[in-house]
């Protein structure tokens, strides 16, 4: 029998780390502990197993030289799921990312994130300036994050199993149902979170001067929004992930081929 999809998809047990409010987020490393390391963060109703080690990332990444840091954000995966929208702020996943570098004694990563990880790794990338080298940042919108979710309807589905009749919020769902372990629950009060915390959008004035890398689906609806983030940072490049829509654009060859590329480049030059 062969091996590879096993080992396409092999996850080590995770390792907490605890925040200040005492949730555990659910870490993963993978590769050699001293070569340069990308941290990886999924987006919104995923996982680090579903974004980034059964699409192949994790693989092609290790294969490539560098060690990658796998997170669950808060609310996802194998991490703490409440479901009070105070816990969701943009401060506070930002935080949770200082709190896993620092536990594992990282001073510096590249980053890669992908949706509400790409909306993450652009603060991360403002805010913590001096932790980030570069980054790639995949399907990142400019408008209020998770804005196009209908949460009357999320709600409603999660409480009374009302159908959802909004074609994006079902898709949402659906997504969410998909992954194994989560918590409809705790990802409305996410999006609840962030749509009316103090997220806000992406800021144009006030952009990462890393080297950026943007990656968008040419079939994505935010694709334009994204090249114009691209376009307002210094230092940003974008790139037109083609045939993909927002759901399946982290499966893409395309996009891990460049993406690979950006992180290698840099670290061989």
């Amino acid at each position: 029998m062969d091996a590879a999809p096993a080992v396409l998809t092999q996850m080590p047990a995770p390792q907490y780390v605890m925040t200040a409010e005492g949730y555990r987020i659910a870490t993963y490393s993978w590769g050699d502990p001293d070569a340069e390391t990308v941290l990886a963060v999924h987006g919104f109703s995923s996982s680090c197993r579903d974004n980034w080690v059964s699409t192949g990332w994790v693989r092609d990444l290790t294969r490539a030289g560098l060690r990658v840091l796998g997170v669950d954000q808060r609310g996802h995966g194998a991490s703490d799921k409440p479901h009070d929208r105070r816990a969701y702020t943009m401060r506070s996943l930002v935080s949770d990312l200082s709190t896993v570098l620092d536990t594992y004694m990282l001073d510096t990563v590249q980053y890669l994130g992908y949706s509400l990880g790409a909306r993450v790794g652009w603060q991360f990338a403002v805010d913590r300036a001096d932790r980030v080298t570069q980054a790639v940042l995949g399907g990142i919108p400019d408008g209020t994050p998770l804005a196009r979710l209908q949460l009357e309807q999320a709600r409603a589905y999660v409480t009374e199993g009302t159908p959802v009749q909004d074609k994006v919020t079902h898709n949402y769902v659906t997504l969410a149902e998909r992954v194994e372990g989560n918590d409809l629950g705790a990802l409305v009060a996410l999006a609840e979170g962030m749509r009316f915390g103090e997220s806000g959008d992406p800021d144009p004035a006030d952009p990462p001067q890393q080297p950026i890398l943007f990656a968008t689906g040419s079939e994505d609806a935010i694709i334009e929004r994204s090249r114009r983030l691209a376009e307002a940072t210094p230092n940003g490049t974008f790139v037109e992930i083609p045939g993909r829509h927002h759901f399946n654009t982290p499966g893409s060859r395309d996009f891990r081929r460049v993406a690979i590329h950006f992180f290698t480049d840099d670290t061989e030059g």
